[in-house]
């Protein structure tokens, strides 16, 4: 499978990030790619008023543009993730959608956690305008098992290996990755995650700057399960494609079993309360 990586600088001015998603799908499919991944927030990126504003259903017009891109193209198309507005709901969900080559629906994920985090001097509470989902999807595309993530989800590591578990072979990670976290965390969090699970991942980052206070990393990656980086972003809006060898995957898997060596009876996780009693204690450097 070839797959691809689309690298937005999306803003608030819908018009404008939808006409380069599609150039740059169009571009990628052009290029061979049966698999295209767009990053997080692709139609529209900023703060939770414009967010609200620009929040669309599952059946809105972004979605029907992006389900018309796939069939015309042939091409399984992870729509990113979207500001969804569902209904009954008065928060938004940060959805992601598969897409098949006929255009229809294959899967839907909402984003499991919420960026509730303090950069710099920056405080980011997704959940104020956002919902977490609670659901973890494996999808089928074209034969191939796809997990779907989002963006901070890559650092819960639990999450993909439940993916990996569910017989994933590829996951995908919209993201807008925040600049100074990226610098320091992305490449190492997606290798990790891809050679923890010995998967191939598929990582769309935004680059750039949005209103308000946005700037986003970029350098969308597509990582084989070796930890091998098989295609790493330019910094401006581009896609990158690279071959999926799922035969290589295969080896790897039966030579460095670390999935099968997996020993689940000696995982006891902590009590919920115990856990969050022992993450609330101060530490002492140096400590016995």
């Amino acid at each position: 499978m070839r797959a691809a990586a689309v690298q937005l600088n999306s803003t608030p001015d819908y018009e404008r990030n939808l006409e380069v998603a599609e150039r740059l799908v169009r571009a990628a499919a052009g290029d061979g790619a049966e698999l295209v991944v767009l990053p997080e927030k692709w139609t529209v990126l900023g703060d939770a008023e414009t967010l609200r504003a620009a929040a669309q259903p599952l059946d809105g017009p972004a979605l029907t543009a992006a389900a018309g891109w796939a069939r015309e193209l042939g091409i399984h198309l992870v729509a990113g993730s979207i500001a969804e507005r569902v209904p009954g709901h008065e928060k938004l969900s940060n959805t992601s959608i598969l897409l098949g080559p006929d255009g229809e629906r294959l899967a839907v994920y909402r984003k499991i956690h919420m960026f509730d985090v303090d950069v710099d001097e920056v405080a980011y509470r997704e959940s104020a305008a956002e919902e977490p989902g609670d659901e973890i999807v494996v999808a089928d595309a074209g034969g191939v098992p796809l997990g779907l993530t989002i963006c901070y989800d890559l650092r819960f590591p639990e999450l993909y290996r439940i993916l990996a578990l569910r017989e994933a072979r590829v996951v995908t990670v919209p993201s807008a990755f925040t600049e100074r976290t990226g610098r320091d965390h992305w490449e190492l969090l997606l290798r990790a995650r891809a050679v923890e699970n010995q998967v191939f991942i598929v990582a769309a980052d935004q680059i750039g700057e949005a209103p308000p206070h946005y700037r986003s990393f970029g350098r969308s990656l597509i990582v084989d399960p070796w930890g091998v980086v098989l295609a790493e972003a330019p910094d401006s809006e581009c896609f990158v494609c690279a071959e999926l060898d799922f035969s290589a995957q295969d080896r790897i898997r039966q030579s460095l079993p670390s999935l099968r060596n997996r020993r689940e009876g000696a995982y006891r996780w902590p009590q919920a309360s115990e856990a969050a009693a022992r993450l609330a204690e101060p530490t002492t450097a140096g400590a016995s």
